[in-house]
């Protein structure tokens, strides 16, 4: 997600001349025909999708203003993943384009293809963890008009919180691209999150760092800083192994102009272009799914607050998990009872962080009342759609607490405690964060032609920038497995990294293993980068976020 341009970059660029690739082939008519028409069926498909589900629901539609909002917010978050599918797409094609083994446009289209087969393929796991760092309270807010169907004042600063986050991460990208400063897309993301929770915080009185979680920020934050590391000390590795196990000297020689590689190497390295568009579509692609699900849960909670196609057999254990789960809170209640609404001290647990007496035996009274409702509806499909964002609030809310409260060393838990948590908390969420294939879709679709727009700056600098001699097919096919290999294992493990940064410190690494040397202009570029994303996204979305609350 690293958008790196050529502006500012130009020292050193000399001894490319002879060998550069020329990236100056116009698309042509029939391409951009098929880019309008892919656009305009991807559109179509969305808004039949989101017809199709409310009408199976059954409940009336009274007005259309959730769906003028719905449009509108579903517009924002597909042009913040077609922005950061621009800003990406150099990171898999520089390599098989320097190198000569495939020509630039017909790379282009090969990675957005593979990038849209990442989303349909990924898990979400990505995704809610981008959205658990969100203050709960927050979360919340964007279902209360689930009873309505209209945009209450508490709904509002949920809806205030999604413009915001997003809004802030594209003018970030957007700007760092056009005055060509590299930027990643992911620290962006968390940079706008955090900001909108600080402000949050803020604004109701309470400690900046109680608007986020700080332990998933630190989490994420060291998956970012050290995936760089991990690829500039794997990537210069590998290619040391390279250079002794396989003994061919075509490998580790720059391409000459007019000549293709090879068909091994030029097997190798769109393998390896493959692989690395593959896994940036299925762990970028996720962050705007749980964002778009955010706003689907506020605009149509009817359609989309609970997963109504969970299979029965799940519902039917929910019951008896779900008495383990309150025998093992009420173990801990010391004899404390609650008469009253048991939410908001929950609630506080969550925000504060610090267990009360009244956590324990209001969380328990939650749980018993989530299991209730299930069983009184007899299946989350028969949840009535008025009710169905209260039922998902109360569920999304109990498992955070049981979460949280599994990590927290004063909660006093057993290892056997924390299993049954465990399941009950993993059933709470099949129920709450599920994401639909359209959804999946859409994304795949703004991902995958958008890297059709504005890559030539960045492969550029990719191919051309880091290093001070030409990309050679070795240094081009380590520098890509190691990126596949960390984004995926990062898909994996559900957390965010930032794919060209490393990428880039990839080539360096084999740039710097290879004797090759290094333009310490490029790299002091990336580093500012790393410096200002964090705090300046931070200050756009706090900002935003601040005046969103006053508009709405």
């Amino acid at each position: 997600m690293t958008a790196v341009s050529t502006q500012g970059l130009d020292a050193g660029s000399g001894h490319h001349e002879a060998k550069r690739v020329d990236l100056n082939e116009p698309m042509g008519i029939k391409t951009i025909l098929a880019f309008m028409a892919v656009l305009a069926i991807g559109l179509f498909f969305t808004a039949y999708s989101i017809y199709f589900d409310v009408h199976n629901v059954g409940t009336p539609v009274t007005t259309l203003a959730p769906f003028f909002l719905l449009a509108v917010a579903l517009l924002i978050a597909l042009g913040f993943e077609f922005v950061n599918g621009f800003h990406d797409t150099a990171n898999a094609v520089a390599t098989v384009i320097y190198t000569r083994s495939l020509p630039p446009q017909f790379a282009v289209v090969w990675s957005g293809f593979f990038n849209f087969l990442g989303v349909l393929t990924s898990s979400g796991a990505v995704a809610f963890g981008i959205i658990s760092l969100l203050p709960v309270e927050l979360i919340l807010q964007v279902g209360a008009a689930a009873s309505t169907g209209t945009i209450s004042d508490g709904s509002s600063a949920g809806f205030a919180m999604i413009f915001a986050l997003l809004i802030a991460a594209i003018i970030w990208n957007l700007g760092t691209w056009w005055l060509g400063l590299p930027a990643s897309s992911s620290h962006t993301m968390i940079g706008s999150i955090v900001g909108v929770g600080v402000m949050n915080a803020l604004m109701k009185g309470r400690d900046g760092t109680s608007g986020v979680d700080v332990g998933k920020v630190i989490e994420i934050g060291e998956a970012l800083l050290l995936s760089p590391v991990f690829g500039f000390i794997i990537s210069a590795a590998l290619l040391y192994a390279l250079k002794f196990l396989v003994r061919r000297k075509e490998l580790f020689t720059e391409p000459e102009p007019g000549h293709k590689p090879p068909l091994w190497i030029r097997g190798l390295l769109v393998l390896t272009c493959t692989l690395v568009s593959f896994f940036h579509g299925s762990n970028d692609g996720q962050k705007g799914m749980g964002l778009i699900m955010l706003i689907l849960i506020g605009t149509v909670p009817t359609a989309y607050a609970l997963n109504r196609a969970l299979p029965q057999n799940r519902v039917d254990s929910f019951i008896s998990v779900s008495q383990a789960a309150s025998k093992v809170v009420e173990s801990k209640a010391a004899g404390y009872n609650v008469t009253g609404n048991p939410r908001p001290a929950v609630t506080n647990y969550i925000s504060s962080k610090v267990i009360s007496e009244g956590t324990f035996p209001s969380l328990a009274v939650l749980i018993k009342d989530v299991a209730n409702q299930v069983q009184t509806y007899g299946s989350i499909a028969k949840v009535p759609a008025a009710a169905a964002g209260n039922t998902r609030n109360d569920m999304y809310l109990t498992a955070e607490a049981v979460k949280r409260l599994s990590k927290d060393s004063a909660s006093t838990l057993s290892a056997d405690d924390k299993k049954v948590l465990a399941a009950y908390s993993g059933l709470l969420d099949a129920a709450t964060k599920f994401i639909p294939v359209w959804v999946k879709v859409a994304v795949a679709l703004a991902l995958g032609l958008g890297t059709m727009i504005g890559w030539k700056r960045i492969v550029v600098t990719v191919g051309e920038k880091i290093g001070k001699t030409h990309l050679t097919y070795g240094q081009g096919a380590s520098a890509e497995m190691v990126a596949a290999l960390t984004i995926g294992a990062a898909d994996v493990l559900g957390l965010p990294v930032s794919t060209t940064h490393v990428l880039s410190s990839g080539i360096a690494g084999t740039m710097a293993a290879n004797g090759s040397g290094l333009q310490w202009a490029t790299l002091r570029s990336i580093a500012m980068a790393w410096v200002l994303t964090l705090p300046c996204a931070m200050a756009i979305s706090a900002t935003l976020f601040y005046i969103f609350v006053h508009v709405f």
